[in-house]
């Protein structure tokens, strides 16, 4: 690849901050407001118009449960996001726990409530462009792009929820990507898309549409060999409001959001797989789709899978299997793992859907294991902390501790602890994200009713 050399020019520098949090989803979000409430003035930088991501600009339909089938385990912040959203939606039954759908435009309303309540700023549209260091595992500089051009903040401490882990790599913390072979053997990703004016009553009382009912239609629209752009059974949707279905469905592989040409090439492909799916539930289900049409689809592709970072600790399918406790965790879990197929096994028909749910792990009433802070702690950086999607785990356990709720309560300890750590600072601490008070830090999120049983 040719190179070009940027010329040296001085550009603006904001060094007012104490906490940077780049990334504006699930974990960024609460982990902007959690600093900012601790009392560390906080910026959020988002690449995007809006906080929330996957559940907003991605238009993923609904949360993943919140519960371990008891009770909420998800509480502190994530709870606040999640009890406010369903709020605004009045066709969610008030003790639903689990996949309660999502409106996106009240949900994109909550987070910017979230994070502006406690004071944090925000700066939407700006890219992370440059991560620079002092060479000691200190990220010295943050260099991002907007429409003011190129500008540098810096602050003590900078919490990653980028979702590919994108300050810890550039900073060159280690990472795994998918399980490393030259092809990365990444999850699928998913665009998913919105159809408006659905038979809400032919919805409710017709066949279920997810492959885990022999009856849905998706196998005979499959098995017609009509639309070739629907690649697999995969197909979760919801009522997100009047007369209005969100869909998580299909699947494309060989996507890899750190490079923006595959992401560029699905984005394509997926607004015209949406299509093929409106015209094959129209024909295959027509009391409920017949008159729909597409109403949008995602700005954002529901990504899965990319980097983990190399933590102080890195949880083990063992660990999960165990549900393990830890001294240090920060939040508990209890999603399924849930691997999304490779192409090769993509289920086409019932039998290969029960191939592949036999793969999941499911944790029973109650259970769950912990998330411990190491984590979120990337080898080799002093002060940076990652929440989200990308902390420190083996690619079969990012299956579970990859969605919405765990990644909000991720965000609130990261951000927690950044706050801490820069009040330490202030006492003539130096700042070490690995030599942090953990104990300390527990009782805060205790005192802010996260879940530490």
């Amino acid at each position: 690849m040719k190179t070009y050399d940027l010329p040296s020019r001085s550009i603006s520098l904001d060094d007012s901050y104490d906490v940077i949090v780049v990334g504006g989803g699930p974990a960024g979000a609460t982990a902007a407001a959690a600093s900012a409430r601790d009392g560390a003035r906080t910026l959020l930088i988002e690449s995007t118009g809006c906080l929330g991501g996957m559940g907003t600009s991605a238009l993923v339909p609904a949360w993943c449960p919140f519960s371990d089938k008891e009770k909420v385990i998800y509480k502190g912040l994530a709870e606040w996001v999640f009890t406010q959203l369903k709020a605004k939606m009045p066709h969610v039954p008030s003790r639903q726990l689990d996949w309660v759908p999502i409106d996106a435009e009240k949900l994109k309303v909550v987070y910017d409530d979230l994070v502006t309540q406690y004071g944090a700023k925000v700066l939407f549209n700006t890219l992370l462009a440059s991560v620079e260091t002092d060479g000691h595992g200190k990220v010295e500089t943050l260099i991002v792009a907007n429409k003011s051009g190129l500008r540098a903040f810096k602050a003590p401490v900078i919490v990653d929820c980028t979702g590919d882990a994108d300050v810890a790599a550039w900073a060159g913390a280690k990472f795994h990507l998918g399980d490393d072979t030259p092809e990365a053997n990444l999850m699928p990703a998913t665009h998913c898309f919105v159809l408006g004016n659905v038979d809400e009553y032919a919805y409710n009382t017709g066949p279920n549409l997810h492959a885990a009912n022999p009856n849905s239609p998706i196998f005979k629209i499959i098995a017609s060999g009509k639309y070739p752009r629907i690649p697999d059974a995969h197909l979760c949707s919801n009522i997100v409001a009047p007369r209005t279905v969100g869909f998580n469905a299909g699947h494309l592989w060989n996507v890899d959001n750190t490079k923006p040409e595959t992401i560029s090439q699905a984005l394509i492909d997926g607004r015209k797989m949406a299509e093929e799916y409106r015209d094959a539930l129209a024909e295959f289900y027509p009391s409920a789709f017949a008159n729909a049409f597409v109403a949008q689809t995602g700005a954002l592709m529901g990504i899965r899978e990319t980097r983990r970072i190399v933590g102080d600790y890195t949880i083990t399918m063992e660990d999960y299997a165990a549900r393990r406790a830890f001294d240090d965790e920060i939040c508990r879990n209890s999603y399924f793992i849930d691997v999304h197929p490779g192409v090769k096994k993509a289920f086409k028909d019932m039998s290969e859907f029960k191939s592949w749910e036999g793969t999941t792990i499911h944790y029973g009433p109650g259970e769950s294991h912990g998330i411990p802070y190491r984590t979120l702690a990337p080898q080799g950086l002093s002060n940076v902390l990652v929440a989200g999607r990308s902390i420190s785990c083996e690619q079969i356990v990012q299956g579970s501790v990859r969605v919405m709720p765990v990644c909000l309560s991720m965000g609130e300890a990261a951000g927690a602890a950044a706050a801490q750590a820069v009040a330490a600072a202030k006492a003539g601490a130096t700042i070490d994200v690995h030599a942090l008070d953990v104990a300390k830090l527990r009782t805060r999120l205790r005192a802010a009713d996260v879940y530490l049983p």
